[in-house]
C-alpha cells in the first residue's frame, strides 16, 4: 500500500483528497495543525501529524523515515494578519519541505494558484499560459510564486497545479454568493464583465490522480474545467439551479477600494483578518481569469466531467442537504 502525505489536509480541498485517496486504497498521514479543525477527518484509518517545519532536522528525519511515495503540499494562508506570514507560511514552509526531501525519491505535487500568475491582459482577454510571464498581484500569488521558483531550482520530481477557482461540497467562499444569490441579490463589482474560470473539486481530485500517477515531472499546469464564463452566466446558472429572482447590485470598483482599505486598517487594529482586504481586492477587480488547460489534457489525458451548470447543481444539492441553504 502506497503511503501519501496531504499537507493542509483539514481545508476544503485536502479533506476532500484525503477521502478520495481512502476510497482509492492508499494509506493515508494527514498533514494539520493541533488547532486544525477535524470535522472532515473522522476516518480511523487517518494518521495525523504536526509537521516541524520550523525544525530542518526533525522534519528531514521524519519524511526519510516514512518515506511517503507522494505527498500533496496544500498547506498555505490565503489570507493573513500580516503581509510577512504570507511569505512566511507559503514561501517558507514549502522552501523547508523541499529541502528535507532532498535525497528521496518521493514525487511532490504542489498546490500553487492561478494568483501565482496573476490575471490575464485585458484588451483581447487572451488566455494564460503556463510559460507566460507571471505577473501576480496579491501577497498571496507572489509567495505563491516564490515557492513555485524555489522548486524547480532544487527539486526534480515535481508536479505544480494552479487551479483556478475551486468549488464543491465544504467549499465556504463560493458559499457566500450562492446564499447572496439565494437571498434575492445579485451583485457585481464594476461595470466591465468579469472572465471567470472554475473547476469543480470532483474534476481536481482527478487530477491530483492523474498527476500522482503520470511518469511527468517538473511540469507546471492550470486546472479548469476548459471553459470561460462571464460573471453574468455565473449568475444566471446559480439563479436557475436556486429558482431565485434576483435584485441586481452593481458597485463601483473605487468604492469597494475604500472599504477593502478600512477593513484590512480595521483588521490591523483589531488583530483580525477580513474576507475583503486589499489582496482581495486586486482579485475582485481584474477582469480576466481566463486558463489555457491544452497541456494539463495532453500529458495527463485530463478530460472534465464537470462543467460550471452540472457543478453548481451538485454543489447546492450539498449545501441544502447539510442545511447549509434553505
Amino acid at each position: 500500500m502506497q503511503k501519501v502525505l496531504i499537507t493542509g489536509a483539514s481545508g476544503f480541498i485536502g479533506s476532500s483528497l484525503v477521502d478520495k485517496l481512502l476510497s482509492e486504497g492508499y494509506e493515508i498521514t494527514a498533514g494539520i495543525r493541533k488547532t486544525s479543525s477535524k470535522k472532515y477527518l473522522k476516518d480511523k484509518r487517518i494518521k495525523f501529524v504536526d509537521l516541524p517545519y520550523n525544525n530542518p532536522s526533525e522534519l528531514k528525519n521524519f519524511l526519510h523515515t516514512e518515506n511517503f511515495s507522494t505527498i500533496f503540499h496544500l498547506a498555505a494562508l490565503t489570507k493573513a494578519k500580516k503581509k510577512s506570514d504570507f511569505k512566511k507560511v507559503n514561501y517558507g514552509y514549502t522552501k523547508a519541505l523541499i529541502d528535507a526531501l532532498q535525497g528521496l525519491e518521493t514525487k511532490l505535487i504542489f498546490f500553487s494558484s492561478f494568483a501565482a500568475c496573476g490575471p490575464g491582459e485585458e484588451e483581447t482577454f487572451c488566455a494564460c499560459n503556463v510559460d507566460d510571464e507571471a505577473k501576480p498581484n496579491t501577497e498571496y500569488g507572489i509567495t505563491k510564486l516564490m515557492a513555485e521558483e524555489y522548486l524547480k531550482s532544487n527539486f526534480e520530481n515535481f508536479i505544480i497545479l494552479r487551479p483556478t477557482g475551486v468549488y464543491g461540497a465544504r467549499e465556504t467562499d463560493y458559499f457566500v454568493y450562492f446564499k447572496t444569490i439565494n437571498n434575492h441579490l445579485e451583485p457585481y463589482l464594476g461595470f466591465t464583465p468579469q472572465r471567470l474560470t472554475f473547476v469543480h473539486i470532483d474534476d481536481l481530485l482527478e487530477v491530483c490522480l492523474l498527476a500522482m500517477h503520470s511518469p511527468l515531472k517538473g511540469k507546471t499546469y492550470f486546472v479548469s474545467d476548459g471553459n470561460l464564463y462571464l460573471d453574468t452566466e455565473f449568475a444566471k446558472i446559480t439563479k436557475e439551479v436556486l429558482c431565485k429572482w434576483t435584485i441586481k447590485l452593481k458597485f463601483p470598483l473605487f468604492i469597494v477600494s475604500w472599504i477593502s482599505v478600512v477593513m484590512e486598517s480595521f483588521g490591523k487594529i483589531t488583530g483580525k483578518t477580513f474576507t475583503l482586504n486589499k489582496d482581495k481586492y486586486n482579485i475582485l477587480k481584474a477582469r480576466n481569469w481566463n486558463c489555457n488547460i491544452d497541456n494539463l489534457k495532453q500529458d495527463l489525458n485530463f478530460q472534465p466531467n464537470t462543467d460550471l451548470r452540472k457543478g453548481v447543481e451538485k454543489t447546492i444539492k450539498w449545501y441544502k442537504e447539510e442545511n447549509w441553504l434553505k
